[in-house]
């Protein structure tokens, strides 16, 4: 049997490693640059590549990000979080900082690339670069105005949402094209599966963004989903739209991720 002084030794062991397994740490920040779009207000980050829309009535509000297409991964990363802060290492980089902030924003839109422009001035998110185009507000907690781009590091957290997942469904009869919104969790969608009250389960293949489509007619039929997050994390949302639903009408069932 182990002795008191081995046995505390360990536990405290376990402790520090338990700490540094949730604990945001150096090794999951990765460096990169960030600028900023969409004016004081943010109306102008509205829309973008992951199909969100009105980002105020959505939930996203101002505290948004375009990604540059490494990050974006053709609409794969549409609705994950990030921390971000910048990097402070040499004293004109340290004048563009606001030292000690962090802000956590949403991917919903993607950073376009300019091949006429090289990646170190102007083409900020030509691959291979890692590249944040942040909303304005956002953008300010952490940089200086005057700066316009600043050296940052960012890392995945996890994603804060209120209320619950929201389905909003367009198409026509025989094509359903869901937008899936307020994910929490990872944020990020892997596949989803579709199922009619009459029908069996129909895997969705992704259309743009966080659009997924289906050929499925499920006119006067319940809704049911099956989405699985980036993570793997998976969860059923059962008639998550009534059998009167209609195209255009947006569905916010009761369950989250977490």
């Amino acid at each position: 049997m182990a002795s008191g002084r081995a046995l505390s030794l360990h536990l405290a062991a376990v402790a520090v490693a338990c700490l540094a397994a949730v604990a945001p740490g150096s090794a999951g920040w990765i460096s990169g640059s960030a600028t900023f779009y969409g004016g004081s207000d943010a109306s102008g980050t509205m829309g973008g590549a992951c199909g969100y829309g009105n980002l105020y009535a959505t939930g996203y509000g101002t505290s948004t990000a375009a990604l540059s297409s490494s990050l974006f991964n053709s609409g794969a990363a549409c609705g994950e979080c990030y921390q971000v802060e910048c990097q402070c290492s040499s004293p004109s980089s340290c004048q563009s900082c606001k030292q000690g902030v962090t802000v956590t924003v949403t991917a919903t839109n993607l950073c376009p690339p300019d091949y006429s422009k090289p990646s170190n001035d102007g083409g900020w998110c030509n691959p291979p670069r890692r590249h944040l185009d942040m909303a304005q507000p956002a953008w300010e907690r952490i940089g200086v105005y005057r700066a316009g781009i600043i050296s940052m590091r960012y890392q995945r957290v996890p994603c804060a949402r209120s209320g619950g997942v929201r389905f909003t469904i367009n198409g026509n009869d025989y094509f359903d094209l869901v937008l899936i919104t307020n994910v929490g969790g990872a944020g990020s969608v892997s596949s989803v599966q579709i199922k009619g009250s009459r029908t069996g389960w129909v895997a969705m293949s992704r259309n743009w963004g966080a659009n997924w489509q289906s050929n499925s007619y499920l006119r006067g039929q319940s809704i049911s989903f099956t989405v699985t997050l980036t993570n793997g994390q998976r969860r059923v949302f059962q008639d998550a739209a009534p059998a009167n639903w209609g195209f255009g009408q947006t569905f916010t069932t009761g369950a989250q991720f977490y």
